[in-house]
């Protein structure tokens, strides 16, 4: 044999060929291990069994979401907000950032800073929670102030129609695709050799060139803008509107720069200055009431004159306040090292979002015909619908917009990352959690409005210039419409665990279904019920659109990914409308102490804390009765906020 040919190996037994020398067997190949499949999560249900497996320990994650503020830009509050014009399809720009790992896991102590000094994600978000929050307070106050300087009648109203006009003409032209198709591309962009500064100064061109040219056709043709809005011969006055439309338009194009600056720092990482810019907002706008408030006279007395003092300082401050908003962000973007000079034509990578973007588009598109039609129809009833309206969707949607939220936002995540790796199990168990966790939260709380929404009404709007009948009508809508809080905070969830699927498709055609559900209803309220009563019936019909949408796509889930576990829902669902059936008898019981001699504003206060602490409390304590599990992610966060107090 030749001295570098390799041995061949002994083979003995029945399989040796002849000529072959015997020797020892060879080993058998090591056979693969399969890993050990892991345990099944134990459900609250089941935790007292005693065969139920051990709580499986947490995977370890390597990337960490960070979640857009959905609806208006973050922090915002401006204009009006629409039940319309939130937006779920902001899913689609959530962000995943590679988490830095020194070998430690995420379920052990992070140090606040890195070696780069850079705050934790923890204080980071702590302060944005601190800046939206402001922003929250502070652009609920300025719309009870106006209502109080200026009543919730024509001026208000007017106001309010003008005001609203930058937020959909911008939907229309820039918010839809921006965020779903533009807002991930940034991010992907810095892996570009240049940092992503060419796509950012690409996108900043296009977006400054698509906003100056809707700014300048919409102010030209500002009166037929307005008009769409406001029904012929109804409460509102469309001369006026027509008057602020002139004034505020302008402002899209630093509304739309907001949104897109915002987006650009965001990507940075640099998430400050876009959260408290609304803030400095709002101030301006302090600022502008209180001089209205003091300069004379009366807009509606003097139709022929756009030169009214009044209409300029409030046209014109509340452009300055958008104007402001968008400029606080440059100095932050300079810091960052970006630098702005024109680049023409398209990014290449903007063709890869092209079916997306077409059916977020028509999303908009959608529910901008719902919102012109609902803005129409408030206008043919009393002076007044249409600041009353938008004031009570603001209250209507607050407890969402800070509880819901904020408790679901752990959850969510896990939603998308089950939806991504096709773990379909998961995704249901998650939907079906956070379902149940908005119901115990929510419902107690929309029952105690409805029974306290006079008050809340009138101890907010009946000061001042506000009358009494207009702010008892406010807390009226509000009540009728309060029982679509959960339908309401269910739709969302359910349009964001079909963009966690990466389908587009399925809440545009639901969004089709409401629209054409509720543009018939809207004109049935207004055909049937006297002018004071309008908003009432649009409030109404509102809250059953929401209704209907969340059964139909608690249907279309059910067709896409089987068992919903919907009667662990249903259970949850029948056990808190109990406990608050009992909150609303006590809330009932307590206001019927509080005397009338107090007068209609202290009176409406007095009732308004009674019945919101007994009834959200005697629900709460019904609910803690009852065990219900759903309750403890609520009662673990208070209980450490009381801790750390």
């Amino acid at each position: 044999m030749h001295p570098d040919q390799p041995a061949r190996p002994q083979v003995s037994g029945p399989h040796a060929q002849p000529g072959q020398p015997r020797g020892p067997l060879r080993p058998p190949p090591p056979i693969p291990q399969r890993p050990p499949r892991p345990e099944p999560p134990v459900r609250p249900w089941n935790r007292d069994r005693p065969d139920a497996p051990p709580p499986q320990r947490p995977r370890v994650e390597y990337t960490q979401l960070i979640p857009v503020d959905r609806g208006l830009p973050p922090g915002a509050r401006w204009p009006t907000a629409d039940p319309d014009m939130h937006r779920p399809y902001d899913e689609y720009a959530t962000r995943f950032i590679p988490r830095i790992s020194d070998g430690v896991t995420p379920t052990e102590a992070q140090p606040s800073g890195g070696a780069s000094g850079t705050p934790s994600l923890a204080k980071s978000s702590g302060r944005m929670a601190i800046a939206t929050l402001t922003s929250r307070i502070t652009g609920f106050a300025w719309k009870v102030l106006l209502g109080a300087v200026a009543s919730l009648g024509v001026i208000y109203d007017s106001f309010t129609v003008a005001n609203t006009l930058p937020l959909i003409i911008n939907e229309l032209l820039l918010g839809g695709v921006l965020t779903s198709v533009v807002v991930p591309l940034l991010v992907r962009s810095q892996d570009d050799e240049d940092g992503g500064e060419a796509y950012t100064q690409r996108l900043l061109t296009m977006a400054t060139t698509v906003l100056l040219l809707g700014t300048v056709l919409s102010v030209a043709f500002a009166p037929q803008v307005t008009g769409l809005l406001m029904a012929e011969g109804g409460g509102g006055n469309s001369e006026v509107a027509t008057w602020f439309a002139y004034l505020l338009l302008p402002g899209l194009l630093f509304y739309g720069l907001f949104a897109v600056l915002s987006a650009i720092l965001n990507a940075k990482q640099i998430f400050g200055p876009a959260q408290w810019a609304p803030v400095i907002n709002n101030l301006v706008i302090f600022v502008t009431i209180g001089l209205y408030a003091i300069l004379p006279g009366d807009p509606t007395l003097v139709p022929s004159r756009m030169s009214e003092p009044k209409v300029l300082v409030l046209g014109l401050g509340v452009l300055t306040a958008m104007t402001v908003q968008a400029l606080f962000l440059v100095p932050a973007l300079k810091r960052s090292g970006f630098k702005f000079k024109w680049r023409w034509g398209l990014d290449a990578r903007l063709k890869e979002f092209g079916g997306l973007a077409t059916w977020i588009f028509a999303y908009v598109a959608i529910s901008q015909i719902g919102m012109i039609i609902n803005t129409n129809v408030l206008t043919s009833g009393q002076a007044g619908g249409v600041s009353i309206y938008s004031n009570a969707w603001l209250l209507f949607q607050l407890p969402y917009g800070i509880i819901g939220v904020s408790l679901l936002t752990a959850i969510m995540p896990r939603m998308s990352r089950a939806a991504a790796d096709g773990e379909t199990k998961k995704l249901v168990a998650d939907m079906s959690y956070a379902s149940r966790i908005s119901t115990v939260m929510l419902v107690p709380i929309s029952a105690v409005m409805t029974v306290a929404g006079t008050s809340i009404g009138v101890a907010l709007f009946a000061w001042g210039k506000g009358e009494l009948a207009d702010a008892e009508r406010l807390g009226q809508a509000l009540a009728v419409s309060a029982f679509g809080l959960l339908p309401y905070a269910l739709v969302m969830l359910q349009m964001r665990v079909f963009y966690a699927m990466k389908d587009s498709r399925t809440p545009t055609l639901i969004m089709v279904v409401m629209t054409g559900v509720k543009i018939p209803l809207l004109y049935l309220s207004s055909a049937l019920l006297a002018p004071q009563h309008i908003v009432l019936g649009v409030m109404m019909v509102n809250s059953l659109v929401f209704v209907i949408g969340a059964m139909l796509g608690q249907v279309w889930l059910w067709v896409r990914l089987g068992n919903l576990r919907s009667k662990r829902v249903l259970g949850v669902i029948l056990f808190t409308v109990v406990a608050s059936a009992a909150g609303v008898g006590a809330a009932l019981l307590v206001g019927m102490i509080v005397p009338d001699a107090l007068g209609a504003t202290l009176q409406a206060w007095v009732r308004l804390v009674l019945q919101g602490v007994v009834g959200i409390g005697v629900s709460f304590g019904v609910l803690m009765a009852l065990k219900v599990e759903e309750l403890k992610p609520a009662t673990s966060r208070i209980t450490r906020l009381i801790k750390r107090g």
